[in-house]
């Protein structure tokens, strides 16, 4: 029980450090069930950040494959050695989390190893979807929903999320000339990759970024209005999205410097999960 205690008190530093957004938004959900929903968002980011840890392919190919492994029961080495991988592996057998989902996620996030350009829209919105969308579809499991693959809420959620996450990194993309942008929406735009990896702001790449914003701000509102029909004991899974509207609103302005966006306040953050919750 100490050895699953300090597993436990791991995963939680790791997601109050990393993401903190998430991290509140946990301690909104029932006692009972916050500690998969932690272990949920530990993986999550273990995953997500296997690119600036690895800084080359290889060696992040070999992580997540580490991590399939792991999935698959047949990790090198003890599962319990590692304290994400045994709390995710018990909030698996808890909530009967549907292995294929997270092995999706981990397919999904094999973009972020290489610097090859998003191609279209419609793989742009299937990388969100199995990134995003599926951590929303399993942290409602966890919170009661029987569903076992993202729904249209969780699919909203995962796009409003995964969008304003990657305009608020763009800069950094751009440093390390990666692009998720899809390159069809660059083209209708008139915005050359190029530019995009030097930094230069030009009114092309503006009317780009507020195009994506609107739909950004879309796909939330229509999340928000099918959240507000989830039972009391669901709606923390969604609370992560409380803190996107004043992150994206700033990128419809016309002076807004893509590359270098406003960091919400941690205080405005917390204050908008909190009247989240009072919804």
């Amino acid at each position: 029980m100490a050895d699953a205690d300090a597993n436990a008190d791991i995963c939680t530093a790791l997601v109050r450090d990393r993401d903190r957004d998430r991290y509140v938004s946990a301690l909104f959900a029932p006692p009972e069930r916050r500690r998969a929903l932690i272990a949920l968002d530990a993986f999550t980011i273990e995953i997500v950040q296997v690119r600036a840890l690895a800084r080359e392919a290889l060696p992040g190919e070999i992580r997540l494959q580490w991590w399939r492994d792991v999935l698959a029961g047949i990790a090198h080495g003890s599962v319990e050695a590692n304290p994400v991988a045994a709390e995710l592996a018990a909030a698996i057998a808890a909530y009967d989390l549907p292995v294929t989902a997270l092995e999706r996620l981990i397919e999904a996030h094999r973009f972020d190893l290489y610097d090859e350009p998003m191609a279209t829209m419609t793989e742009f919105d299937s990388y969100l979807v199995d990134t995003a969308g599926v951590r929303f579809a399993l942290a409602r499991r966890i919170l009661g929903d029987a569903a076992q693959e993202p729904d249209a809420l969780s699919r909203q959620a995962g796009r409003a999320y995964g969008m304003t996450a990657i305009l608020m990194r763009l800069g950094v993309h751009a440093s390390r000339r990666q692009l998720y942008l899809p390159a069809d929406r660059l083209a209708r735009f008139g915005v050359a990759a190029e530019d995009i990896f030097a930094g230069h702001v030009t009114a092309p790449l503006r009317a780009l970024i507020a195009a994506f914003a609107g739909e950004a701000l879309a796909a939330l509102g229509e999340a928000d209005a099918q959240a507000a029909k989830l039972s009391a004991a669901e709606r923390p899974a969604l609370l992560p999205l409380a803190a996107l509207k004043p992150a994206l609103a700033q990128f419809l302005r016309s002076d807004v410097d893509p590359f270098r966006p406003r960091e919400i306040s941690p205080l405005r953050r917390l204050w908008r999960i909190w009247r989240a919750t009072r919804l």
